[in-house]
């Protein structure tokens, strides 16, 4: 992904600000978080996250200074089913790979996450 000085500084400060979010949130409170940044961006009418829509709400999030380009490489890198659009659960896997220090703390969070689950099925 070919960044300008500007958009990869925007990334950095975006992902130093993830694994603070996670150890004052917790697992269940970082993918609260991440669905509500989900909602921000998404085209409400199609309930996934297109070009437009990040184009269009990407300063609810910081990222109103990345390039068209840099804003299609997200897509583009977040995109497992080739529909051209990101949906929450490719937008939340996207939001984890961007922050490593967060994909090293992932296993913690998701046992938290399935613990509570277990709980509250039980």
């Amino acid at each position: 992904m070919a960044t300008t000085p500007n958009s990869h500084q925007q990334q950095a400060q975006f992902q130093d600000h993830l694994p603070l979010m996670a150890n004052k949130l917790g697992g269940d409170g970082l993918i609260d978080e991440l669905c509500n940044g989900f909602n921000l961006l998404m085209d409400a009418e199609k309930g996934v996250i297109t070009f437009d829509s990040l184009k269009r709400n990407a300063h609810f999030l910081g990222l109103q200074d990345l390039s068209d380009e840099d804003l299609r490489s997200m897509i583009v890198e977040g995109d497992f089913d080739r529909d051209g659009t990101l949906s929450q659960m490719e937008f939340c896997v996207l939001m984890f790979r961007l922050s490593p220090e967060l994909m090293e703390g992932s296993q913690m969070w998701l046992e938290q996450v399935l613990e509570q689950e277990m709980k509250d099925f039980l």
